[in-house]
């Protein structure tokens, strides 16, 4: 009975993928320009089900017992029952579909967006999941695995993880469906770590990969229109970035005279 929650976990990860992969009709303009009007992005609410579900899962997990065993049951499993050293490992592994991106794009491989673009995209999606985790943890007030402290739900590694994993399926899902399958590969694997290192229950987990999922999704549906409603009013000389700083989150207008 304890390998079922481990089933559950790897199960929704891949439910996540097929059905996030199936979406792909919202294509983003390729090498966004500020002096070309950016059609604006139907809302893709087909394409938020999953990730709302798994948040959603992890919000009742709180209060629901036969939830809360499962998480219990799945904890044993992974480390009462085999105690084992702690590893660093994700918290660098979280980064790593991001840097994939990145890398990509200076080999040569490029993604659907330039530079600023890309990047204004990738920060905006950390400060959706940023603000979210960081408010959500000390309201829910959850005890880690390892009773360190009360900040165990959501886990911010894996919506970190989760987000950038989306990133990349994003940006290179016109070039092949294998850039998305290894970014959330990466991204699974960094959720089991958390596991692992008994600093995240089950639901911890799902709820965080639901949140980091939606903050990329959103912020793909968003920057068009906020970007769009600049180049509308005529104003091509102005930059959007958006900024996260001393827990101070928000978008900066840059712009240059002619």
């Amino acid at each position: 009975m304890k390998m079922k929650g481990l089933s559950w976990f790897f199960g929704l990860m891949l439910l996540s993928l097929i059905s996030n992969g199936q979406y792909n009709s919202q294509k983003t303009p390729p090498h966004w320009k500020m002096d070309s009007i950016i059609p604006a992005p139907k809302f893709p609410l087909e394409h938020f089900i999953v990730p709302v579900a798994l948040v959603t899962y992890g919000i009742i997990a709180l209060n629901n017992d036969a939830l809360r065993d499962l998480d219990e049951n799945t904890q044993e499993e992974i480390w009462s029952d085999h105690p084992h050293n702690h590893t660093t490992i994700d918290n660098y592994l979280q980064f790593a579909p991001a840097v994939i991106v990145y890398g990509l794009n200076i080999a040569g491989i490029h993604g659907e967006h330039n530079l600023l673009d890309r990047t204004s995209l990738f920060v905006m999606s950390n400060i959706f999941l940023n603000i979210t985790v960081s408010s959500l943890k000390p309201i829910t007030m959850q005890l880690r695995p390892d009773s360190s402290d009360n900040l165990s739900f959501p886990s911010g590694h894996t919506a970190e993880a989760f987000a950038n994993a989306e990133f990349l399926r994003l940006e290179y899902r016109h070039k092949s469906i294998w850039y998305g399958i290894a970014g959330y590969v990466i991204a699974g694997f960094t959720g089991y770590l958390r596991m692992y290192n008994n600093k995240h229950f089950l639901s911890d987990v799902l709820a965080g990969a639901g949140i980091g999922i939606l903050s990329t999704d959103l912020s793909y549906w968003l920057y068009p229109k906020v970007k769009g409603m600049f180049v509308r009013h005529g104003m091509k000389n102005a930059m959007i970035l958006p900024f996260y700083h001393q827990s101070v989150a928000g978008l900066s207008l840059s712009y240059h005279l002619p």
